[in-house]
């Protein structure tokens, strides 16, 4: 069933830049299918939007299973046909404020199924549908960690770095087709996420920001809403800092 509204998927919605970025494009008329594996917290969102005026949708799915992606994602198409963006905002910091050497194996695997593999999983099944029609924007949180390196975040600090390095690899596979492939790399953000954070943790990352302040999810929505409209068409490939000056390339 086609659909003359532009649609968007948020994943990792429920919650923190996912929820604030929802908000967001909401707000700017977009229709926003809110996929999270916590349904019960999406529903909640998606009811109090929709009480607003603004077409949300909650869809419940698991970035690390392809088969419960590829079917949330089948179930958006039904519902409004063409996709046009997608925001993957799922993530997980996993134990912090610890050395290398006291990494648990377990541990890292568990961040890195949802911050790296699940960034493939739902890249590959959104990839699928947009090719068709020759139009769409992708984009994925990463992080400054990514980039830097947190001391005490190895897991998560390898896995944000590997999810910018997926995407400059698979942007450069579909620069001819109308499809861009791009991240965003937020210094801490004032999110639950970060609020649950040890405060050695979090001011290890804030004294490294020459602003000296947290960045606050208003400002990390509005750039996800430009990045995935249409007005961002000449960038691909590209991690896009909002980092309060911390980083600078």
């Amino acid at each position: 069933m086609a659909s003359e509204s532009y649609n968007v998927i948020v994943v990792g919605a429920a919650s923190g830049i996912g929820a604030a970025a929802t908000e967001h494009l909401a707000a700017q008329g977009v229709h926003v299918f809110g996929m999270d594996r916590n349904l019960e917290g999406m529903q909640q969102l998606a009811g109090r939007l929709r009480a607003a005026g603004h077409a949300v949708d909650a869809v419940g799915a698991d970035i690390t299973d392809p088969a419960s992606i590829d079917a949330a994602i089948a179930s958006v198409v039904h519902s409004a046909g063409q996709i046009h963006g997608l925001v993957n905002c799922a993530g997980i910091t996993g134990t912090t404020n610890i050395k290398g050497h006291e990494v648990s194996l377990e541990d890292f695997d568990r961040v890195y199924a949802i911050n790296l593999r699940g960034a493939l999983i739902v890249s590959q099944a959104i990839l699928k549908h947009m090719l068709p029609f020759g139009y769409g924007r992708i984009l994925h949180v990463a992080s400054i960690a990514g980039k830097e390196g947190n001391a005490g975040m190895a897991a998560y600090s390898a896995t944000k770095a590997g999810l910018i390095g997926l995407v400059k690899s698979i942007a450069k596979d579909y620069p001819e087709t109308g499809i861009t492939i791009n991240a965003l790399a937020p210094a801490v953000i004032r999110t639950p996420l970060v609020d649950a954070l040890p405060d050695a943790t979090v001011k290890y990352m804030t004294d490294k920001i020459p602003m000296r302040r947290v960045g606050e999810l208003e400002e990390a929505a509005a750039m996800i809403a430009w990045i995935v409209s249409p007005a961002c068409s000449f960038t691909t490939g590209f991690t896009f800092d909002l980092s309060g000056g911390r980083a600078t390339y």
